[in-house]
């Protein structure tokens, strides 16, 4: 395909923009890159004080180490939304100046996202050996749930970024939507919260993060393999979301200059 020998022949372009993304985040702060660990400690501090008195979240046994293992790879999946959705607008002035294949700019949100997220990944590591936890052979599942997770993001991204160049307060829309299925995903509540909760249950069931999420805490923290028949189903959609994502993305290319 087009689009492995375009990532083939601009390899340099894409790591350098991987590391323009993780080293810019931070960039002239004081502590820099620990605000990747900071930022999702902070959350997991404020939810594990707050929600258990809103919804009964201390009912979870390790609540502490099931609000990280949510919140971790929630901020991953938010992180890749949001900063893909804007990232060929960002972008515009190298776009109208020199020629490159602009899914270059969205895939390297999505690395370097993974790469944080695999940074953070030692903030839960540390918190499942300090709450008694521990750790299993089930955490080599993490990477494989990883990169699910990063094709679902991917082709989110391709779909948002193009059509973020024709819809101007489309950013604003997505902050709002990410927000609101913040709520919609099982990360500072139990899913069995919701058996009885009619179509509201049934939604949280059939969100696709609902299973990352849960794949996630069975590897870190239940020390089990997750459901491989729902991470299938997550994964063969997350692959129809890439490739539609991308149709669109090079559908909509055509007009970036013009548009931006």
């Amino acid at each position: 395909m087009q689009v492995f020998k375009n990532i083939y022949d601009y390899r340099e372009l894409l790591k350098t923009n991987v590391k323009k993304d993780i080293r810019g985040k931070y960039k002239g702060s004081f502590l820099g890159i620990l605000w990747s660990f900071l930022n999702p400690l902070l959350q997991v501090v404020v939810y594990y004080i707050v929600f258990p008195y809103l919804m009964r979240g201390a009912n979870i046994p390790n609540y502490i180490v099931y609000l990280v293992t949510g919140i971790i790879p929630w901020t991953f999946f938010a992180t890749v939304v949001t900063s893909g959705t804007t990232c060929i607008k960002s972008n515009q002035g190298i776009i109208k100046k020199v020629y490159f294949p602009r899914e270059i700019l969205v895939i390297s949100q999505v690395l370097s996202g993974l790469i944080n997220f695999f940074i953070s990944c030692i903030i839960v590591i540390l918190f499942c050996f300090a709450f008694g936890v521990g750790m299993s052979i089930h955490i080599l599942i993490i990477p494989v749930i990883a990169i699910i997770q990063s094709i679902l993001g991917l082709g989110i991204a391709f779909i948002l970024s193009s059509v973020d160049v024709y819809i101007q307060d489309l950013e604003y829309i997505v902050t709002f939507i990410v927000n609101m299925l913040f709520y919609g995903t099982p990360i500072l509540y139990s899913l069995s919260q919701f058996n009885d909760a009619g179509i509201l249950g049934r939604l949280i069931q059939l969100n696709p993060l609902t299973t990352i999420m849960n794949a996630y805490r069975d590897g870190f923290l239940y020390h089990q393999w997750p459901d491989m028949s729902a991470l299938l189903i997550v994964t063969l959609f997350s692959f129809v979301v890439l490739i539609v994502g991308y149709i669109i993305f090079k559908k909509l290319e055509k007009g970036f200059a013009e548009q931006l």
